[in-house]
């Protein structure tokens, strides 16, 4: 059996809990309504008002003009998120993170221990309550799939339990739009088909769905049955560090673009030296306004963690490896993968005078934003085109 542990409004939560007089107002946690600022976090008080994380700041005060609005302190959710994964850790070594606030827990071989897979989901919810006065809900079930889509039933301080012989009673009334990869674009063709919950989604064919969807028609086939065999990979095993950002509106600057682009690399590149590690493979993804998705990537000759490494080769992908098409962008993202535990290597006599001045801005760099915040240090073209450096929003 899996969990599915999910902080409800975590960054909002946290910001509740350290200021009780917050407590029943409507709180969001995220850029400000200037320029383009979005929602990272937004408390339940103010979701009432139909405010949501990923929404611009300026349309969430437009919704709820009383609602505080408070600026991410990345440095202090990440600490918290290390209290919760030590939590984790006390019940088993196989937590995979999804992000600061999430995470799949593999239980299986804890139960001796612990007993059911259920009793240890209650232990990790109450350890969290008690220990740090935060709210959590839980989702268990036979796999990852099922066991997100249980600790989203019954949001917030929620706690769903999916047994095998429920799987199929559980799905069948739920939107279509639960299925993993259902987004606007394909919940609007399902509609045409007629399709609106799992129950009539598992009446149609494998081969229905293949010449409806394509590739993702067994995707779907498979979760609407509630079959997915993927394991738990523990963050150790990671095979790739990446962030991405999806706009408010549609970029079409190819300035704000780059400027956008380094935000992340940065954001990535840190990760990396946090978990001392380093990558061969740069990846870039773009999304479009009409939702095409074009990747790319480039392999280095060794691996590396340096910010204007990584940034020379992504932004080179993005300048020049690009369809001949409009700029109309909706999503933005930068990763690297083919990691490694970082390591000395042999290199280049030149090469290592260069190396070593730019891990020792790296170094620098992370010390100041470490101790001031994200937003202390900030390049030029940063600070020009108004990127933001905040938390990759999503939907809670």
């Amino acid at each position: 059996m899996i969990l599915h542990v999910d902080m409800d409004a975590f960054y909002a939560s946290v910001e509740e809990r350290d200021r009780p007089e917050l407590q029943g107002q409507p709180v969001i946690v995220g850029g400000t309504p200037e320029g383009r600022g979005v929602v990272a976090a937004a408390n339940y008080v103010v979701r009432k008002f139909g405010v949501h994380s990923a929404m611009a700041t300026a349309e969430a005060l437009r919704r709820c003009p009383n609602a505080v609005v408070l600026r991410p302190r990345m440095e202090y959710y990440v600490e918290i998120s290390h209290q919760i994964r030590e939590i984790f850790n006390r019940y088993t070594p196989l937590v995979e993170p999804l992000s600061l606030d999430e995470a799949f827990l593999d239980a299986t071989g804890s139960v001796q221990l612990f007993g059911s897979v259920e009793a240890i989901g209650r232990g990790i919810k109450k350890d969290i309550r008690d220990e740090l006065q935060l709210v959590a809900s839980v989702g268990v079930a036979p796999n990852k799939f099922l066991a997100k889509l249980a600790s989203d039933l019954e949001k917030p301080d929620g706690f769903t339990v999916i047994d095998s012989d429920a799987i199929q009673s559980t799905l069948a009334p739920l939107s279509v739009s639960r299925i993993w990869g259902v987004g606007k674009t394909t919940k609007q063709k399902f509609d045409g088909l007629g399709i609106r919950t799992i129950g009539d989604l598992r009446q149609l064919s494998l081969q229905q769905l293949q010449t409806s969807f394509g590739k993702s028609g067994k995707h779907f086939w498979q979760l609407a049955r509630g079959i997915d065999e993927r394991e738990v990979v523990p963050d150790r095993e990671a095979k790739s560090v990446s962030h991405e950002t999806t706009f408010a509106q549609d970029v079409r600057d190819g300035d704000v673009l780059r400027a956008w682009l380094m935000e992340l690399t940065e954001q990535v590149a840190g990760r990396m030296r946090r978990n001392n590690v380093q990558g061969r493979t740069v990846n870039l993804k773009v999304r479009y306004g009409n939702f095409d998705t074009i990747t790319r990537s480039k392999s280095l000759p060794q691996s590396t963690n340096t910010t204007s490494l990584l940034w020379s080769v992504v932004s080179e992908l993005l300048n020049s490896q690009l369809p001949d098409r409009p700029l109309i962008v909706r999503l933005l993202g930068m990763g690297v993968s083919n990691l490694q535990r970082h390591s000395p290597v042999q290199q280049n006599l030149f090469a290592e005078v260069n190396d070593e001045r730019d891990t020792k801005l790296d170094e620098v760099a992370d010390q100041i934003r470490g101790r001031f915040g994200t937003t202390s240090l900030r390049r030029g073209s940063t600070v020009q085109h108004g990127a933001e450096h905040k938390p990759v929003p999503r939907p809670e």
